[in-house]
């Protein structure tokens, strides 16, 4: 039997108009915008370092490990294809040179951190003895007995046996698999470096050694999906039954190799990305599907299974102000209400470390409100938001304080209004990344729509 077409609902006519997938970073995942944060402001980087940590804010130890084996088409980090052994070597060195001048800092303030994760690039790249070490020395400098969750993402292509054996031998207890689609083709039109046939083998070994959570990454909308190929990806993960799945709706950032190609060739729009009208469609599918199937939606990105404690605290303390230090190029962290990046140069951020410098390249500290308008906005991403806390946290009441846009928000169809909850419904957390542009401050807001 053919399978009836995914038709989302049409938004109103009032809301900004949809376009094809162009150009440009949609997705917010902090505020102020990092297009505000500015090197004459580092200042405020080391000043908050060196202040004591507000009381009872737990700590988190982001690390970026950014090698690859391919640079992926539409991937927009910071990552090298190109270092070799003693290069990845002294980055490492320079990570932990990093923990080990933090870990000397007022802002620690005793505190052991509650949460880990590593990021890249690809943290699995690396091998079993460069992650052991580096952990071995991260837990000598703030130990890991507290630590409610460590959280790493893994490329299928680069796990053996032995490498997801001591990948949780470390403690991991959150393993993320960055499949993004099954089929090989669009695998390789978007500069994947794994193949299908290497999913169901990682995946199985790391189920059958006992990984507390294994969640799986799936992206919507990549160069050259359909929707057929998009159901069976669905299908195949319902499969697989991970603890949780995060889906993404596929962008095209300007630092991208798709953004090169279409500057070479004059587009206006990215080829073969679907449009962010089918993008939202594919993944209300995908979420009604994993609900038949004994998930629940979490965010407007992910599903838990209902059987599976599957928290993900690096996410939800950071979107109630939890400090974090990212160690690693180009590195984000947010201590004591500051905001700042790392030196986003390999070469620059090594050599800063190797005079006992810390690599810091960019702050910003938000006032009162953006601190609260940033809780605020990232929260919404839940899909719902408790009026009481940031009445508790903030002495704000949200309802009055973004009348205006929560009205709109109303009217639109999106949103309802409870009697302590803002909530947003299946359509509007599907373009929520949108829709929160609607409480930025004017002099945010000029930035790009999804």
């Amino acid at each position: 039997m053919t399978a009836e077409p995914i038709s989302p609902a049409e938004p109103p006519k009032d809301i900004p108009a949809d376009e094809e997938t162009r150009a440009g970073n949609y997705f917010v995942s902090n505020y102020p915008p990092y297009a505000f944060w500015s090197k004459d402001r580092v200042d405020e980087a080391n000043a908050a370092i060196n202040r004591p940590p507000a009381p009872g804010n737990p700590l988190g130890i982001y690390v970026h490990i950014p090698f690859c084996r391919k640079r992926c088409h539409f991937c927009y980090f910071k990552v090298y294809t190109d270092k070799n052994s003693t290069e990845v070597e002294s980055y490492l060195d320079a990570a932990v040179h990093e923990l080990a001048i933090y870990a000397q800092k007022p802002f620690i303030g005793g505190r052991k951190p509650t949460f880990i994760y590593f990021g890249g690039g690809t943290p699995s790249y690396i091998s079993s003895s460069q992650l052991t070490r580096l952990v071995d020395r991260m837990k000598a400098l703030l130990p890991w007995d507290e630590a409610k969750e460590v959280a790493f993402e893994c490329e299928p292509g680069t796990l053996t046996e032995g490498k997801l054996q001591a990948i949780k031998d470390l403690g991991v207890t959150r393993l993320s698999l960055g499949i993004e689609n099954f089929n090989d083709e669009i695998l390789l039109a978007n500069g994947r470096a794994h193949a299908s046939k290497e999913i169901g083998r990682a995946y199985d070994f790391a189920r059958s050694i006992g990984f507390p959570q294994i969640n799986i990454d799936l992206i919507a909308g990549m160069v050259g999906e359909t929707e057929a190929n998009w159901r069976d990806c669905v299908a195949r993960t319902i499969e697989m039954q991970p603890d949780s799945v995060t889906i993404y709706q596929m962008e095209v950032p300007y630092n991208t190799t798709i953004f090169k190609e279409m500057k070479v060739f004059g587009q206006s729009s990215a080829p073969g990305v679907a449009s962010w009208k089918t993008k939202r469609g594919w993944v209300e599918y995908a979420f009604a599907e994993f609900e038949k199937n004994g998930y629940t939606v979490a965010s407007a990105y992910t599903a838990v299974k209902n059987t599976s404690p599957a928290p993900f605290l690096y996410r939800d303390l950071l979107w109630r102000g939890a400090d974090m230090v990212g160690l690693g190029v180009a590195s984000f962290s947010h201590v004591n209400g500051t905001h700042y990046q790392n030196d986003h140069e390999f070469e620059s951020y090594c050599a800063k470390l190797g005079e006992g410098k810390l690599p810091l390249f960019r702050a910003l500290t938000p006032n009162a409100d953006e601190r609260m308008i940033r809780e605020f906005v990232l929260q919404m991403k839940l899909g719902s938001v408790r009026q009481a806390y940031f009445a508790e946290k903030f002495g704000v009441d949200v309802e009055r304080r973004f009348e205006a846009p929560l009205s709109r928000l109303r009217d639109w169809g999106f949103l309802t209004i409870a009697l302590d909850s803002l909530h947003l419904n299946r359509s509007g957390l599907m373009q929520v990344d949108k829709l929160l542009h609607e409480f930025f401050l004017p002099e945010h807001s000029q930035l790009p729509r999804a």
